[in-house]
């Protein structure tokens, strides 16, 4: 049995959740889309955030045998519920492994000056060597992970301060140059930046007195988020202008603060932190996939049906990609808006399971959610037509009733 978890270690772990190689990529593309005022997006995401943690940071203390995102769902709104926001999360993995692998092989891109074939072998390859690492049973352990998030800490920084010393008070003119709906627009694929308290909450379990402990971990957690997202978010603005740096912002960034070598920076840090964070997320849905299928739960691998999906999933999103048919503010949408249902799910059922002050942060959780869904455009109608195949393929059977008891406290 693993050791309990400290307060700093477990801090790691939830920044380590939160943050991933979507950050290189999400201040480029928000400031694309709505400007300046995509600040105030990342203001209102960060405030939905901490909703979102106390949420399931209570979710964790009330239900520690809980089998992540099923295991809430099901306490509150049945197993039908929670086997379609199960099948929701797994599409937002399969979908999402592609897409954020090529985000990591689009400042490969960059370093070299090739163009979009590069970017796609480049993705293709990790992958790849994810799909293989995971297939043995090769977990990030938890060391690796701090690790890649002190990486990621340090690119965070060496950018935001290049981008700073070269920030010019003209790029903040015209504020909203798209409209001020663009900061709702701009909300669904900043949301991939967002991902991950659903991931972490299980590590309660982890903890020895979680009550006690917990509040600390979220509170630390939302101070180093908030100021890594709001620094390079204000940066990206300042010394790019408001387009913001197109798709590799942080790479523009690091040339500013390093020369010409930050681009080889930004690309290694971009591959290893890509290959790092798919296999987090990859191995830890094996379990959950499993769950859902007749594959023994027991095994550390993903089932090989996880695999096929996500070698299919991958050719078809990057073969669009690489033909100009898609970019990457379109795919990203599509993996954000599946993890927005899960949270859609994950809050409604807290309202029915939890009490107090956080069973009412879970119903502004929920109505902030819908309000995000609202300008996910096709993004959304994809999630809605996932959720729908998957609610309609679950039999309505006797094992709808609640896995978990409701727990008011």
């Amino acid at each position: 049995m693993s050791s309990p978890l400290t307060v700093s270690r477990a801090s790691a772990m939830y920044v380590g959740a939160l943050l991933g190689p979507g950050l290189l990529i999400v201040p480029g593309l928000t400031a694309s889309i709505a400007g300046p005022a995509s600040v105030l997006t990342w203001s209102g995401l960060l405030v939905l955030s901490g909703l979102l943690g106390w949420v399931f940071a209570a979710l964790g203390i009330r239900l520690p045998s809980a089998t992540g995102v099923r295991g809430y769902v099901t306490a509150g709104l049945g197993a039908r519920a929670a086997v379609t926001t199960s099948w929701t999360f797994l599409a937002g993995i399969i979908t999402g492994t592609p897409i954020v692998s090529m985000i990591g092989a689009s400042y490969v891109a960059e370093l070299t000056g090739s163009g979009r074939v590069t970017a796609c072998l480049v993705a293709a390859g990790i992958t790849a060597a994810v799909l293989v690492i995971t297939s043995r049973g090769l977990r990030t352990s938890s060391a690796v992970q701090s690790g890649l998030v002190l990486l990621l800490l340090g690119v965070v920084t060496l950018s935001v301060a290049g981008g700073a010393l070269s920030s010019d008070a003209d790029n903040w003119t015209p504020f909203a140059p798209h409209g001020w709906t663009a900061i709702g627009t701009a909300a669904a694929p900043l949301m991939l930046a967002f991902v991950g308290w659903e991931a972490a909450a299980p590590l309660t379990a982890r903890l020895a007195d979680p009550r006690r402990q917990l509040p600390r971990i979220v509170a630390i957690t939302l101070v180093v988020t908030s100021v890594l997202y709001l620094a390079l978010a204000t940066v990206t603005i300042g010394a790019l202008g408001p387009d913001g740096g197109g798709s590799t912002p942080v790479a523009k960034l690091l040339v500013l603060a390093v020369g010409p070598a930050g681009l080889l920076l930004a690309a290694v840090s971009a591959v290893v932190l890509t290959i790092g964070t798919v296999n987090a997320y990859v191995s830890g849905a094996a379990t959950l996939a499993r769950s859902l299928t007749r594959d023994p739960v027991e095994l550390d691998t993903p089932p090989r049906w996880l695999n096929v999906a996500i070698l299919a999933s991958s050719g078809v999103l990057i073969s669009l990609f690489g033909l100009g048919v898609l970019d990457l503010d379109s795919l990203v949408a599509v993996p954000s808006t599946m993890f927005l249902l899960v949270y859609l799910g994950c809050t409604a059922s807290a309202w029915r399971v939890l009490n107090g002050g956080v069973r009412i942060a879970a119903a502004v959780a929920f109505g902030v959610v819908l309000v995000i869904l609202a300008f996910t455009g096709v993004a959304g109608l994809v999630a809605a037509a996932v959720a729908l195949v998957a609610w309609l393929s679950t039999r309505d059977r006797n094992s709808d009733r609640e896995e978990f008891p409701l727990v008011h406290q």
